[in-house]
């Protein structure tokens, strides 16, 4: 517009002007009914009054065995609570809850058949004080250093009642953050004081229970959300554990420290794990470093995740710690017009890798791998494949498929092994679970498998189990 001559410039303004103005003046007064039906329309859309919840699909209030305080998940006024010298408020609540597992299991290992009724129960008492602060007690009186109360069928020599009760506390620690219990010292919330901590005795559970899986006497120190270039999220973890420590041979070890250092990452196309763990043993030469690192994303709509991990004895190996190295791969997939979920999962371990810390009842680490490498936790049912590593490759194929309403979930699964130092110990199995829930606090999970193994007779197992939540 500035090259044209000022007369152009003049005639385009009064033109537009005039485009502007013609609607306006000789605009027709609105006709009442077409109003009227625009508001009836638009207060539908937007109406004055809340529309009700919904809440003929809703799930009830889950109601735990004993809660003194504020309802769980319950409606009504907050209470004041209780202030703290710090400057916290606290609301202190009582929730008393747990689960109920019950077998009836026979399996097969080609050489001998372990038949039996197992039970096992998990106690819990949560003192919740504040969102982030709380007390969490925990008892498995059933089980005793993994033998469970039921009756044992088979071996002859083993047949009986089993009554292996046990006092043991498995859980008792406090966790709460730093910042949260003196906010008076950031009121603005502008400093660095996102540090969580817990106390005494509590489940870690690390590289998907490869890397450490106990329950350990332990102080853990979390620095929370800490900002970097290229990366959301930065989360670092120091832990010291005393006592309770069970080693890859899911025996304790009473004289042992662990100390570890767990890092996770948050990058724009991964979760990066990154972790150390050393193992010092007063009593004994099963001194050890453990290493694992994992990336977790999705590639495209495939999810994947690779994890290697490492472990270095100091000493000579031992059955509570060696040399060795496990590289593990798993990947998944929802195929196309169902919720369904394939997945391909795959180890291959050099040497004779081992955990930093096992409980007794989660065997080896390959419990990740598939249904055929799984330890049920619960009797003497063992995993069709076995669990531990050493020397050999493996990998299972399954596809799990979801039905009513996600309330019953059947699994079918095959999987193989080989050794990788003509041992001859490959082996191939097949593998069902069917999960049923019934009401809302229920569970039946029925399980089935068939192995064949070079040079040695094939396996088989069945079992049935109930679980229950209160």
């Amino acid at each position: 517009m500035r090259d044209m001559p000022d007369c152009f410039s003049a005639a385009m303004t009064g033109a537009l002007a005039m485009l502007v103005s013609v609607p306006i003046v000789s605009a027709a007064p609105p006709h009442h009914e077409e109003h009227d039906s625009d508001a009836h329309h638009a207060e539908e859309l937007f109406p004055d009054e809340p529309a009700p919840l919904k809440l003929d699909t809703f799930p009830e209030r889950p109601k735990p065995l004993l809660e003194l305080g504020p309802d769980f998940l319950g409606p009504g006024e907050i209470g004041e609570g209780i202030t703290l010298p710090t400057g916290a408020v606290w609301q202190p609540s009582l929730l008393v809850f747990g689960q109920y597992r019950s077998a009836i299991q026979t399996f097969d290992t080609g050489e001998e058949t372990f038949t039996e009724w197992a039970n096992t129960l998990d106690i819990f008492a949560n003192l919740q004080l504040s969102g982030t602060e709380r007390v969490l007690f925990g008892m498995r009186p059933l089980e005793d250093e993994g033998e469970f109360i039921g009756y044992n069928f088979n071996p002859d020599e083993d047949e009986g009642w089993q009554n292996d009760f046990s006092e043991r506390i498995t859980s008792l620690y406090f966790e709460g953050e730093f910042g949260e219990i003196f906010p008076g010292l950031d009121p603005g919330d502008r400093h660095s004081l996102d540090w969580g901590f817990s106390v005494g005795r509590q489940p870690i559970f690390f590289q998907e229970g490869m890397l450490i899986n106990d329950t350990l006497d332990a102080i853990g120190i979390t620095r929370n959300t800490v900002l970097f270039d290229g990366g959301s999220d930065w989360r670092t973890t120091f832990l010291w554990a005393w006592d309770d420590i069970d080693r890859n041979n899911n025996r304790e070890s009473r004289e042992a420290n662990l100390f570890g250092v767990f890092n996770e990452i948050d990058v724009p196309l991964s979760t990066i794990n990154v972790d150390v763990v050393w193992v010092d043993d007063h009593d004994g030469d099963t001194d050890g470093i453990f290493f694992g690192a994992s990336a977790v994303q999705r590639i495209g709509t495939i999810s994947t995740a690779f994890r290697i991990l490492n472990s270095s004895s100091l000493h000579e190996d031992s059955a509570a710690v060696s040399d060795g190295t496990l590289l593990f791969s798993e990947v998944s997939w929802t195929p196309h017009h169902t919720h369904d979920i394939v997945y391909v999962n795959a180890f291959l371990g050099l040497d004779e890798f081992s955990s930093a810390a096992r409980d007794p009842l989660a065997d080896g680490p390959l419990g990740r791998v598939g249904l055929v490498y799984e330890a049920v936790g619960l009797g003497r049912y063992g995993a069709p494949l076995g669990n531990r590593p050493d020397e050999s490759l493996g990998v299972a194929v399954g596809y799990q498929m979801f039905m009513d309403d996600n309330r019953r979930q059947i699994t079918f699964e095959v999987g193989g092994r080989n050794d990788i130092n003509d041992t001859d110990r490959g082996a191939l199995a097949a593998a069902v679970s069917v999960q049923q829930a019934l009401g809302r606090n229920t569970i039946i999970r029925s399980d089935a498998f068939a192995a064949a193994h070079e040079h040695d007779a094939p396996g088989w197992g069945i079992r049935f189990e109930v679980l229950i939540k209160f």
